[in-house]
């Protein structure tokens, strides 16, 4: 999953930490695990404001260059990819609204996180998973945690109205006292913690503004806090803490004199389409009316430079997206800085992701891995699709079939009262402090 402007990103790509966890052994209990993820925090919000507490996290450890996040890089899309383990095209959650082709229907993301069909669609995220195997799980605003898969819903779960204020910081912090009370009190094994930001400032302001570098200062005091918290829980010997986030974002040129315009297309008309999905970033599908299908292919594949439109059966391989039922026969993506607008012309703020996963901004900063010993082992580059059989590896659970490699993380866990990195075929892992900082990119 290289790409050639990802290279730039070996010095920059910041943080998969291990906090300053010390190694134990079982003691006659499992290791409890806390996933946390800070929506659209793309790979370089950390290099321009001061972040102290993610630079504590970042001294010592273990260093992997970047996290490759899957194709479409969507909030729903991606973290569900986190908890299962599966290309997309494999767990089905194929965008962040639920549509259905028939009917018409669309809805927005937060009504979406509701529909329980649009989730278990035969993948079983990891709190089923745990739950089966003798463990208790929460989520807390995380995609997908709010629904039942094959009948079974997480221990405990939270969704966030469609008004909730995801700038609250107060609310931020309660938020961490809860899910700490989670762990202590009701006996947890494992929590999904979201946050809505930096990527709600970011789409309005821009990744420039001093907007969304005051929210990555938010962001940074709540890591701060919540490991103070970890440690005033009694946690700290016992939890281990990834914190991560989804995707990264780009500047949208919303004044560029070559906008992508379906409705300006001048063979082209929503005449012959019986559904669209276009005005959401740069992807977009298409259902042409029976009979049409080469008709529109033709109309559009080359009506504009900064489009790349495929049939379903000739969309890269690489991106591992398009064959499941529920995408279109067209479907298509635009060039950084193009959002593809439809019936009229959309905005989509002063930013935007969703892009091919291979562009550099839109990548995840898998940071630094610190144990206590300190160190500096390098890790190369990973999909997020191996994140998966780590949290497994970390609860100590039997992963369901993935897209993952169990190999691929590996270097990143600490073998039990040793100071560096395991090997793979001598692993008995520790119960560290983990805070893992995967952060997003674009190019």
């Amino acid at each position: 999953m290289s790409h050639p402007a990802a290279l730039l990103a070996v010095a920059l790509a910041a943080l998969l930490a291990l906090g300053a966890g010390v190694p134990v052994g079982r003691q006659g209990s499992r290791h409890k695990l806390l996933l946390v993820s800070f929506d659209g925090f793309r790979w370089d919000y950390d290099q321009d404001v001061d972040t102290p507490n993610l630079d504590a996290m970042a001294r010592d450890g273990v260093k992997a260059r970047y996290m490759t996040p899957p194709f479409v890089t969507m909030t729903s899309p991606c973290h569900f990819t986190l908890v299962t383990g599966r290309y997309i095209e494999n767990h089905g959650v194929v965008h962040n609204m639920f549509y259905n082709t028939s009917s018409k229907l669309k809805l927005p993301y937060h009504a979406t996180l509701g529909v329980q069909r649009w989730w278990d669609n035969g993948s079983v995220p990891i709190w089923i998973t745990a739950q089966r195997q003798g463990l208790k799980a929460g989520s807390f605003f995380f995609p997908g945690g709010n629904v039942t898969y094959q009948g079974t819903a997480v221990t405990l779960s939270r969704k966030e109205g469609i008004l909730h204020n995801y700038k609250d910081e107060a609310e931020w912090r309660a938020n961490v006292d809860t899910v700490m009370r989670w762990f202590t009190q009701d006996g947890l094994d494992l929590v999904t913690l979201y946050f809505g930001e930096p990527d709600s400032t970011g789409h309005k302001f821009g990744p420039e503004s001093p907007q969304r570098k005051a929210m990555v200062q938010q962001v940074d005091r709540t890591v701060g806090y919540l490991r103070d918290s970890i440690r005033r829980s009694g946690l700290e010997h016992s939890l281990n803490l990834i914190v991560t986030s989804d995707h990264g974002m780009t500047t949208v040129h919303k004044k560029a004199g070559d906008l992508v315009e379906f409705h300006k297309f001048p063979n082209f008309t929503f005449r012959d389409i019986e559904f669209e999905l276009l005005d959401y970033g740069p992807n977009g599908m298409l259902l042409p009316k029976e009979g049409r299908l080469e008709k529109v292919y033709e109309a559009i594949k080359d009506a504009h430079p900064k489009l790349h439109v495929y049939k379903k059966e000739d969309f890269p391989k690489s991106f591992h997206y398009a064959n499941h039922p529920r995408i279109t026969p067209l479907l298509m993506y635009s060039d950084p800085g193009y959002v593809i607008h439809g019936a009229c012309r959309v905005t989509d703020g002063e930013i935007s992701h969703r892009l091919d996963n291979g562009v550099l901004d839109m990548k995840t900063s898998s940071g630094r891995w610190a144990p206590a010993s300190g160190g500096a082992w390098k890790v190369e580059p990973f999909e997020s699709v191996h994140v998966y059989e780590l949290l497994c590896k970390l609860l100590r659970i039997v992963p369901e079939a993935n897209d993952g490699d169990p190999r691929a993380l590996l270097p990143m866990l600490m073998p039990e009262g040793e100071g560096g990195p395991s090997t793979p075929s001598t692993t008995t892992h520790s119960g560290l402090l983990v805070a893992a900082v995967l952060l997003a990119k674009v190019a």
